[in-house]
């Protein structure tokens, strides 16, 4: 066990049995839906939920971690003497970083000091692979210090992209950002966006065919940038994921770091469909 902990929330969406064998320590978001409220991690698959997704006359709500809930993974790892590292949810679509410092700063006297909280200014797969290179400094044995650089330079390293059936969700959320301006000719295109702090729109195309395919070239721009540690994530897509991932390898000759399913928090605002990729050198893995 390494001096320095990473601490996340449950927006990356990377693969459980890759959180469990980093021994990366999450705090969970809360989705409140058909008259119950879960906390995300305990959701043993998302299939249900999007199942009422698609029907539900009112959208479900999410909620962030409380303060409690950060104290409740941060003492233990203070108590073990560790240093943590927490990287979180871009703070312009939730309040779940602003929460990580509040408990950080309630530990004053406490091992305050030894909490080093993160904007990742990302979510889903991009704020999975900022969690990935923080880990990996960590268990090389870097200081807290190196850990959040080497994190923040991961993050500015970092591009991902989303395409998503309909702005539908984003709209009724809340959480459309600067694709606004897109909501009027919206009904007969598929959105490309991308996350810089805000959700960010890229581009606009007519079908989900040509929506794939610009997945593919946003794949060919990050390998040919000498980003090749690669992902893909979706929503209630896993065909069309696979055959992305298939178009990966082709084109890196190399499995992804990870392909997962994004989860209902993020799923809520953005609505089933959705197919993303991004990358990093994998040199921030290493």
């Amino acid at each position: 066990m390494g001096s320095v902990a990473v601490v996340t929330d449950t927006c990356h969406y990377l693969p459980r049995q890759l959180v469990a064998a980093r021994g990366i320590h999450e705090v969970s978001l809360y989705v409140h839906w058909d008259s119950r409220e879960d906390r995300e991690a305990d959701l043993p698959d998302f299939d249900a939920y999007y199942a009422h997704l698609r029907t539900a006359k009112q959208l479900p709500t999410t909620s962030q971690p409380s303060i409690g809930d950060f104290l409740a993974v941060y003492e233990p790892l203070l108590a073990e003497g560790r240093e943590i590292v927490s990287i979180h949810l871009s703070g312009a679509i939730s309040g779940t970083f602003a929460s990580a410092e509040q408990a950080r700063d309630q530990l004053a006297g406490r091992g305050r000091d030894r909490i080093h909280v993160i904007d990742s200014q990302s979510a889903c797969g991009g704020q999975g692979l900022v969690v990935l290179a923080a880990h990996a400094a960590a268990a090389r044995g870097a200081s807290a210090a190196e850990v959040v650089a080497h994190a923040r330079e991961a993050r500015a390293a970092l591009q991902m992209w989303f395409a998503v059936d309909t702005l539908e969700y984003l709209r009724r959320g809340g959480r459309i950002g600067a694709a606004q301006a897109w909501l009027g000719s919206a009904l007969k295109i598929k959105p490309i966006l991308t996350l810089e702090a805000e959700i960010t729109p890229i581009e606009r195309v007519r079908t989900s065919s040509r929506a794939f395919e610009r997945m593919v070239d946003y794949l060919k721009a990050r390998r040919d940038d000498g980003a090749e540690a690669w992902v893909v994530q979706h929503i209630q897509a896993p065909d069309e994921a696979a055959r992305l991932v298939e178009r990966g390898r082709e084109l890196f000759g190399t499995d992804p770091s990870f392909v997962s399913e994004i989860g209902p928090v993020i799923g809520t605002h953005v609505g089933p469909g959705l197919l993303g990729v991004g990358g990093i050198p994998s040199s921030f893995l290493a």
